[in-house]
């Protein structure tokens, strides 16, 4: 009988419930076979269906003999005969065939699939089975007690008994090895996770030292060299530690020990990845004209894998940034003018396919460089930027849900970092200033050939997602309904939008403000102090020295909105009306260009050094001036300058209608303009040729000069 079969009947014990129960009596049921069972400690009876018993985990048959370790530890014979080659598979059961003709008589095993002349008369059942076996011996040419053991592992396992398990066994390198000198090895490749990469020649002194400080001399037998570095070169499959990159090994000692799990997004919108790195390609100052490098933030929908943000920041990256980004996917930026039109998108965000007539929904526009999406959750690592409050309370106003990665895990943002390495791969390497991923992928002298200015390389970034990556097919963009079919991005958004129904994206026009950082200042009768600078318009009349209705920590003041990287303004939202006002900063007239926080803060530095009592015209008139002179040569006055120096504005913000407006410097005046004359026509100046010099008159100039230094001194 087969050791992994057991015969229930009357008189059978079985383990139920913890209490050892014996079967009584067996009689038909309504589902099968009924049982009454006696508990013997208790005497009591009990009533069961096998069915329910056989199915309890709770139950247990109790078996007569009990299984020898060997039979425990057996292979299963699915593993056993799977092993096999079809030699040796032949060979089993052709010494299958012989045992069951030792046992019946017939090699099959049954009477009625006799072979012709069976029974043999030495095989006939009448014959004892000890003449049987030495009857089987000398056929074979082996020995009796060889058949007898055959016979015994045919009986117990079937033909997988009859396997030969000397060269099927499992092995590996370290199978004769001590398992703790193989465990201590493993220990101390481990702690070299977080450490520079060791040779093996150490690990494995290392490893005998430690065996023998904690086991004693002679304890435990120490392998031999070439075998040691065997058993290294199988453990390094688990714990890699010489072969590959260190930081690729770190990667690796992080995964999960469980089953992996992820987040599936099943619509446009519902996870929107954002992520910043530094680029691998040199970006032009435009101050000095030197080198500097540069940090891409993008914002990347999950379903789709379309971009829908991309900011480009010299240096380091803000979290007026990244909100610039999360912006860009309600309100995508303009396509360019020489783009194909299968790279542009309408600006309401959905895809030409779903629509029925396009050119009368689109109008005359120009149409956007993405879609428009509206993010249910953000996927953010633990970045500065992403953790600040501004970026926060954006979400928290627009009513996104905020989901961190865990610590130091790539791979939960994991299409944001291909995409990382696709547009380094495919783009930047190709253009001139690229510098390798890291110090090995280095040329001779990368810097020297850097070409694009810090808005150029971000125009060509965007040009390359809108053209190339967004209608090139993704291995992982697929529908599990039509298998083998790799879609685009922007195949994949128009599938979504089939599938979960049309996109709804706000179109309030003075959605940017939303985006912006918010403080809380009192109004007072001369405007809003904000980091020593006042701000004021019109629209600041009917709340001037009131009390707000904001409690917590407005404490009674009024929200004023305001951009880190333009301090000539803020801006202001009427309670009455909900209308947006600009306050304008009482020193802006006097600039022709934005001014971040960083820049006035550096300014007052360097005028407190410089004057007595400076203010901030003075201190800013001191900074342009150095600035214009190629002075800012530190770290600090570059970075603030690079930001300065940007054309593009961080959020498209609508033109207020109270703005102030500035006057404009005088260059700029004789370059471009001339004073009407009598007839109303502007006279337009004749620049002189650069070639031929000043063509004015001697005489000309001399009465200009008399008259100038005529009324110099009129004054005193």
């Amino acid at each position: 009988m087969n050791a992994a079969a057991v015969k229930i009947g009357v008189g059978s014990r079985l383990l139920h419930d913890g209490q050892v129960v014996e079967i009584v009596e067996v009689h038909p049921g309504r589902a099968g076979m009924d049982l009454v069972l006696r508990d013997i400690a208790r005497r009591t009876m009990i009533r069961a269906s096998l069915n329910e018993l056989l199915r309890s985990e709770g139950t247990r048959v109790i078996s007569d003999v009990d299984p020898t370790p060997n039979e425990v530890a057996a292979e299963p014979a699915g593993v056993l005969l799977a092993q096999l080659s079809n030699a040796e598979r032949e060979q089993v059961c052709d010494r299958a065939a012989h045992v069951r003709e030792v046992l019946t008589g017939f090699r099959s095993g049954s009477e009625e699939l006799a072979l012709p002349g069976e029974p043999r008369p030495e095989y006939r059942s009448d014959v004892p089975l000890s003449k049987r076996y030495a009857n089987k011996a000398r056929e074979m040419g082996a020995g009796q007690r060889t058949v007898e053991r055959w016979v015994q592992q045919f009986q117990q396992h079937g033909e997988a008994g009859l396997v030969s398990t000397k060269d099927k066994r499992s092995a590996g390198a370290g199978a004769k090895v001590d398992p703790r000198w193989t465990q201590t090895a493993v220990e101390v490749m481990v702690e070299h996770t977080d450490q520079s990469r060791p040779s093996q020649t150490m690990v494995i002194d290392r490893t005998n030292a430690r065996v023998i400080a904690r086991f004693g001399e002679g304890e435990v037998e120490l392998p031999s060299r070439a075998t040691a570095f065997r058993v290294l070169g199988d453990l390094e499959n688990r714990y890699p530690t010489f072969r590959l990159s260190t930081k690729r090994n770190r990667d690796i000692a992080a995964r999960p020990d469980q089953a992996y799990g992820k987040l599936r997004p099943t619509r446009p919108g519902e996870y929107l990845l954002m992520d910043t790195t530094r680029l691998d390609v040199f970006a032009l100052d435009p101050i000095t004209l030197r080198w500097v490098q540069a940090e891409l933030t993008v914002g990347m929908d999950w379903y789709t894998r379309c971009v829908v943000g991309i900011r480009l920041t010299p240096v380091s990256t803000k979290s007026v940034d990244a909100a610039a980004v999360l912006y860009q996917a309600y309100r995508p930026r303009p396509a360019g003018d020489e783009w194909p039109a299968y790279a542009v998108w309408p600006e309401h965000g959905v895809p030409r396919s779903v629509l029925i007539d396009v050119t009368a929904i689109e109008g005359p526009s120009f149409g956007v460089a993405g879609p428009a999406i509206v993010p249910e959750t953000i996927v953010i690592d633990h970045g500065k930027i992403y953790l600040s409050e501004h970026l926060t309370s954006v979400c928290q106003q627009m009513g996104i849900s905020i989901q961190p990665a865990r610590l130091r895990t790539g791979r939960d943002k994991g299409p944001v970092e291909r995409f990382f390495r696709t547009i380094r791969e495919d783009l930047l390497q190709a253009l001139p200033g690229y510098k390798g991923p890291d110090v090995h992928s280095r040329g001779l002298d990368p810097e020297s050939e850097t070409f694009f200015y810090l808005d150029e390389l971000e125009a060509i970034i965007r040009e390359w997602v809108a053209m190339v990556y967004h209608h090139r097919p993704h291995d992982s963009l697929v529908d599990p309904h039509v298998p083998g079919l790799r879609m685009s991005p922007a195949q994949m958004f128009e599938h979504g939008v089939a599938r979960a129904g049309y996109i709804e994206v706000p179109r309030d026009p003075d959605l940017a403000y939303e985006f912006l950082k918010t403080d809380f200042r009192k109004i007072q009768h001369y405007g809003v102090d904000f980091g020593g600078r006042r701000y004021n318009g019109p629209a600041l009349n009917p709340y001037r020295n009131m009390t707000s209705p904001y409690k917590g920590k407005a404490k009674g003041r009024w929200p004023i909105h305001h951009d880190p990287d333009d301090i000539t303004r803020t801006y202001f939202r009427d309670p009455e009306t909900s209308k947006w006002h600009t306050l304008m900063w009482e020193h802006a007239p006097s600039m022709q260009m934005p001014l971040s926080e960083d820049a006035l803060q550096f300014a007052r530095k360097l005028a407190a050094a410089k004057y007595t009592y400076p203010d901030d015209r003075l201190a800013i008139a001191d900074l342009l001036e150095r600035w214009n002179l190629g002075l800012g040569t530190t770290l600090a006055e570059r970075r603030i300058a690079l930001r300065l120096s940007r054309d593009a504005a961080l959020i498209d913000l609508p033109e207020p209608a109270d703005e102030i407006t500035t006057l404009p410097s005088v260059a700029r005046v004789l370059a471009t303009a001339s004073p009407p004359t009598s007839d109303g026509e502007v006279e337009t100046l004749q620049e002189p040729d650069p070639e031929c010099g000043d063509d004015d008159d001697a005489e000309d100039l001399d009465a200009d000069l008399d008259d100038f230094y005529a009324d110099a001194l009129e004054d005193a």
